[in-house]
């Protein structure tokens, strides 16, 4: 039989461990990303991983990129991480099989459009047609299996009450910092000196607070007021025991720094965000918000809007895909989330093959794309999905390249 061809959206972790794993099957397949390989885990590049290397790559990848690797204990930041594994992965085994520079604008059915071949087996057996738009223009690709790894990093949600652009936001989005800046590094000369607002009340917001708190440590004259939607007084929840303790140490600055009075951080909770307001580059902002009930107006120089990120769907919007109405997330794999409630990452489960399956056919969402709006994405449950989805691919329920090689 005919080897299905894939295309594999997105060259982040999940998307080169599914195209490494094609590679191992003598599977035809073909990597498309709209930058350079994982350049979303260079943008956070400078932040400490909270697990360890060994949680972060694979048997098949270290064996791939073999050489001196880091220690499966090693606790590594992103940039450590890309440069001793992601580029390797993409340099070595999968040289020549990673566009970078090319976006895929959508995918859609050859023959089909979104409201036609309704249940259709004539649908399903179409080969999908990808639209990308790379350096030399447009041009279409064909693939029969689609795995879609493009991610949510790079799309912020907003600032306003009910996830709403705050009024004015969307004028003043050029000029609000929404990613994970490297504070006491190459971004520290925006923020020396600043009054900085930041809003969020996860772990993103815990580690710029800690790093503008260190920063504000040489610059006395910086102010950082924390802006958090959370009711708790302390706005990261900390767990007993927790087995990974670069989260739990995070966490507990963080919170000594929320509640501290000695420090140059004031927190405040129950923050809904109404209005941002600047004119431009260096030109400061005026945020109106309301706290609990009260309306208050800060003055500051930058503001940091650490509040997560959001599925980009306008990708499969030609296909029959069925979406969680709360996540955005496929739908099968979502109600499992939801069903098991806002636990700990470490103790959601995937759920195995079938709740990968979409109501599009050969089309299929991994990584943190496929938890929707969930923060509970770890890599590890990306490589879980990895190994399952090539099942569901093959046919070969037993397929596990993970196992003790």
């Amino acid at each position: 039989m005919t080897k299905p061809r894939l295309a594999i959206l997105g060259a982040g972790p999940v998307g080169l461990e599914a195209a490494l794993y094609a590679a191992r099957l003598d599977l035809p397949f073909a990597v498309y990303d709209r930058g350079g390989v994982a350049d979303n885990v260079a943008l956070w590049g400078h932040v400490r991983l909270f697990s360890p290397f060994g949680m972060n790559s694979t048997p098949l990848g270290r064996d791939a990129v073999g050489g001196d690797l880091p220690d499966e204990n090693a606790y590594l930041t992103g940039r450590e991480h890309r440069a001793a594994y992601l580029e390797p992965l993409a340099a070595g085994p999968l040289k020549g099989k990673v566009a970078t520079k090319t976006a895929v604008v959508g995918v859609a059915r050859r023959g089909f459009r979104k409201d036609e071949g309704v249940g259709d087996p004539k649908r399903a057996a179409a080969p999908f047609v990808l639209l990308l738009k790379g350096e030399k223009g447009e041009r279409y690709d064909e693939a029969d299996v689609v795995l879609d790894c493009t991610g949510t990093y790079g799309h912020h949600r907003w600032l306003g009450p009910g996830g709403l652009p705050a009024l004015g936001e969307r004028q003043a989005e050029a000029h609000v910092r929404y990613g994970l800046d490297d504070v006491l590094g190459d971004h520290a000369k925006l923020f020396a000196e600043k009054n900085v607002l930041v809003v969020g009340g996860g772990f993103s917001a815990a580690t710029t607070v800690v790093a503008l708190a260190k920063l504000a440590e040489r610059q006395p004259g910086m102010w950082v007021i924390w802006a958090a939607k959370t009711s708790r007084t302390q706005p990261i929840r900390r767990l007993m025991n927790d087995p990974l303790r670069e989260r739990d140490l995070l966490a507990g600055q963080a919170n000594s720094l929320a509640t501290r009075r000695d420090a140059n951080v004031e927190f405040h909770h129950s923050v809904s965000v109404e209005r941002v307001h600047t004119d431009g580059p260096d030109a400061g902002f005026r945020v109106e918000a309301k706290v609990g009930t009260k309306a208050v107006v800060w003055e500051v120089d930058r503001v940091i809007a650490n509040i997560g990120y959001t599925p980009d769907v306008r990708l499969c919007r030609e296909l029959q895909v069925h979406q969680c109405y709360a996540s955005d997330g496929p739908m099968a794999l979502a109600a499992s989330l939801l069903k098991q409630g806002a636990q700990d990452c470490l103790q959601v489960a995937g759920g195995g093959p079938a709740l990968l399956k979409t109501t599009e056919p050969g089309y299929y969402v991994l990584g943190a794309k496929s938890f929707g709006r969930s923060s509970h994405f770890l890599l590890r449950a990306g490589f879980e999905q990895v190994r399952d989805v090539f099942t569901l691919i093959t046919g070969k329920a037993d397929l596990d390249l993970y196992k003790k090689r």
